[in-house]
């Protein structure tokens, strides 16, 4: 019998992931050479709304996250931030004042103008 995973496996119901944004993700880990790597969203504390979302490209899970495959890429999410994220969906846009990965969360009560901050 094999060990269980150190990681749980999540669906889209916690985070899903627009082809625009599989699109760009895909491309910027097949171009940092980890075509098999995943978008790592974290919320942390900070921002002008009191919460805000923090992104980066990671190998893969580390032990606690939650592994969510969607549109065919991967992210993952930790257990602390999996609570403010449910439900939301990560979207890219290629404007150029508010471009970049989005995240649409239905969690949060206030936004700030610049997009980048939340409460929940």
């Amino acid at each position: 019998m094999s060990d269980p995973l150190p990681y749980k496996i999540g669906n889209e119901k916690l985070i899903k992931v627009t082809q625009s944004a599989a699109a760009k993700l895909s491309s910027l880990l097949s171009r940092q050479g980890r075509p098999a790597g995943a978008l790592r969203v974290a919320v942390i504390g900070g921002g002008c709304s009191g919460l805000q979302y923090k992104m980066d490209l990671v190998d893969g899970p580390k032990p606690r996250d939650i592994l969510v495959e969607s549109a065919g890429v991967r992210v993952v999410v930790d257990m602390k931030s999996a609570l403010f994220v449910s439900g939301s969906e990560l979207d890219f846009s290629e404007e150029l004042q508010k471009g970049g990965f989005k995240v649409t969360n239905p969690n949060a009560v206030a936004h700030c103008s610049c997009g980048e901050s939340f409460s929940a």
